[in-house]
């Protein structure tokens, strides 16, 4: 069992910047895919970034040049860099990790975006 927990969440007025951290209670190996999802009031969670050895980055068309994922120098950390935030990027983000075949989330983070 893999327990996920995400901080850096918050309110930022459009246009501001946030990074967004996860901590894996384990390593995070060459085999995992880490991501970041969102989820905002009425919609569906849907997937904000992803890195894999395998896929390598991959990002939602809505996020793309605005978005960096990356992993920490630790072996348990991931990051979610945000620059130029809009409104419609307020939701709870969550990091999953998927090892094998399951899926691990944390309990989220809101963010905020005020206009």
């Amino acid at each position: 069992q893999v327990q996920l927990v995400e901080s850096g969440g918050g309110s930022v007025q459009a246009g501001g910047s946030l990074r967004l951290s996860c901590a894996a209670s384990q390593d995070i190996f060459g085999i995992d895919t880490m991501g970041w999802y969102r989820q905002a009031p009425g919609k569906q969670r849907e997937l904000v970034a992803r890195i894999s050895s395998a896929s390598g980055f991959s990002y939602a068309d809505s996020v793309k040049g605005r978005f960096t994922i990356f992993r920490g120098n630790a072996k348990n950390t991931v990051y979610l860099q945000m620059k130029s935030l809009k409104a419609e990027d307020t939701a709870v983000y969550y990091c999953n990790l998927q090892r094998g075949l399951t899926d691990y989330w944390g309990q989220g983070t809101q963010v905020t975006v005020s206009s």
